[in-house]
């Protein structure tokens, strides 16, 4: 049996994405951490999320691992970029949503890098893959936690082995990455709140010769199936024949379900289907009412539950478990006071909200309820028929094309980001906007050599100098003093940098936020205080101004 520590740094219970995310963001700047995770294996025929978005992407780039997972996803980015609406795979094209979820073959100014489709279980195992190279970092699969206690100077859990043993565990700090069913929801009081969608669903996987001998329709990444009996959505999985569907107003517990019908439906034609898994489920729109409790965080699934229209739940797990994982090893690492994770709730409890919304509110344009007539007919009144549906599927876009939320969401209002004063741009949910108001994503640049400008930032702060006459001597100096790790980049030569970041000075978070910006003279003291949370600082003392 494995030695399990007595105690440890860190505990994180669960290694599902949150969890190994936040194990990279710890592991990776040597902090000792100890994962259970009670799935030995993972299902590779039940998908779950199959949407890596843009900014996830980018995390992945952080940590070295984008290249590895396009390298390993059954599914390039080159074959597919469109969602296209139809009556049925071998029906009619109504309409499309070019380059959706952010997927693109083009380099673009706005992102380090493309989205990308790939099953949950894939990028788990890369997940799991990278842990596993960090030597301060042990994962226990098997295993899992089945008491918490919360405390004010620790955290106590109780570990089931896979043999039924249990064993005490005290840590520092422990992230509940436990999922609905887990127990550190319980552990420190905390309450989801919200609704469930209306319609029941039915996930299948499935394998089908004749997609592959048999001309489509159109060529998509998912398609979105309007059809006169079932509606639904469905996708390849591989470029080997196999595929998945989520047949919607399906009730598994209520009717006679038949999976091979059910594909056959959506497909609209009597193909030949191997049915290699079922999942029967409903979206559920849920909050918990609070993010920690004194020594344990929760993470992900266990803060939040999203519904899957528009790819956003796996997403916003590992945003959380950045956001997370920087700020407790700053704690960790003795340069940012403990206060300083007291801003994790502030910042990224919004962030869940909002997309719970933005992704909520397609619960009521699911493909049941754009059904009507004979869409499929081949005269003009069908013609007609599928032209103004066109139209009317125009409210689905915010599904397919979201970078205002995927890459605008923004901390403005957080305790550790130093305002500057100037107004802050609306939050929008289609079009993104890069801005560099203290709070926001650090607009993304392409430098004249070819590199990302992310690939040049620190894994602690950065600062960024713009200004051809500005100085950062008081910024390194007020870093060394306090030993906070601070990397100044100069970077005025760049075309357009300063234009798009508005200040000579920006000062950059390892999350790649922008935590103040401003201009010469500044209490550089006053600003690193502030955004490590040991103050809060005005905006009139740090502006610059």
């Amino acid at each position: 049996m494995t030695a399990v520590p007595a105690r440890v740094p860190v505990l994180i219970a669960g290694g599902g994405p949150s969890g190994l995310a936040a194990a990279l963001e710890l592991g990776r700047r040597g902090i000792e951490v100890l994962v259970v995770e009670p799935r030995t294996s993972l299902d590779p025929l039940r998908p779950r999320a199959k949407t890596t978005s843009v900014r996830t992407m980018e995390h992945l780039r952080r940590w070295g691992l984008a290249d590895r997972l396009r390298a390993l996803a059954p599914l390039p980015v080159e074959h597919a970029q469109d969602v296209v609406f139809c009556t049925g795979l071998f029906g009619h094209e109504i309409t499309r949503f070019r380059e959706a979820f952010g997927l693109t073959t083009e380099r673009r100014d706005e992102f380090a890098e493309p989205g990308q489709q790939a099953p949950q279980p894939l990028v788990e195992q890369l997940l799991r893959d990278a842990v596993a190279e960090l030597a301060s970092v042990t994962v226990l699969t098997g295993w899992r936690a089945v008491e918490v206690t919360d405390g004010p100077t620790e955290a106590r859990a109780v570990l089931a082995d896979p043999d039924g043993g249990q064993h005490e565990v005290t840590a520092d700090w422990l992230l509940g990455c436990d999922g609905s069913s887990g127990v550190t929801r319980r552990a420190i009081g905390a309450r989801y709140a919200g609704s469930s969608g209306t319609l029941p669903n039915v996930s299948i996987t499935f394998r089908s010769p004749q997609l592959e001998e048999r001309e489509l329709c159109a060529l998509g990444v998912h398609y979105w199936v309007i059809g006169a009996e079932r509606g639904g959505l469905m996708g390849r999985l591989d470029l080997d024949g196999t595929w998945w569907a989520i047949v919607q107003g399906v009730d598994a517990e209520t009717e006679q379900v038949d999976p091979v019908r059910l594909v056959q439906s959506l497909a609209g034609a009597e193909i030949d289907v191997e049915v290699l898994a079922t999942d029967p489920w409903s979206a559920r729109m849920l909050l918990v009412d609070r993010y920690r409790g004194q020594r344990v965080f929760l993470v992900g699934d266990a803060a939040h539950l999203n519904p899957p229209w528009g790819g956003h739940g796996f997403n916003t797990c590992v945003g959380d478990a950045v956001n997370l994982g920087w700020k407790l090893a700053a704690v960790l690492h003795g340069w940012a006071p403990e206060c300083l994770l007291d801003s994790y709730e502030a910042e990224r409890r919004p962030v869940a909200e909002r997309t719970i919304d933005a992704a909520g509110a397609q619960e009521a344009f699911l493909a049941p309820s754009f059904a009507t007539g004979d869409l499929d007919a081949e005269t003009a009144e069908g013609a007609a028929l599928r032209a103004a549906l066109a139209r009317a599927l125009q409210v689905k876009d915010p599904e397919f094309h979201s970078l205002g939320l995927v890459l605008g969401y923004d901390y403005p209002d957080s305790p550790v980001v130093v305002p500057d004063g100037l107004p802050v741009p609306e939050p929008e949910l289609v079009a993104f906007r890069p801005s560099a108001h203290p709070g926001a994503r650090l607009p993304h640049a392409w430098l004249p050599d070819g590199r990302s400008l992310y690939d040049l930032l620190g894994e602690e702060l950065t600062l960024l100098r713009l200004g051809r006459a500005v100085s950062a001597e008081a910024f390194t100096t007020a870093a060394a003093r306090h030993d906070v790790p601070l990397r100044v980049l100069d970077l005025d030569h760049v075309p357009g940098l300063r234009e798009s970041c508005g200040a000579d000075l920006v000062l950059v978070r390892p999350d790649q936020h922008v935590a103040w910006r401003g201009s010469l003279p500044v209490d550089a003291e006053a600003v690193l205080a502030g955004v490590l949370g040991a103050q809060v600082a005005s905006a009139a003392s740090v502006s610059g101004a």
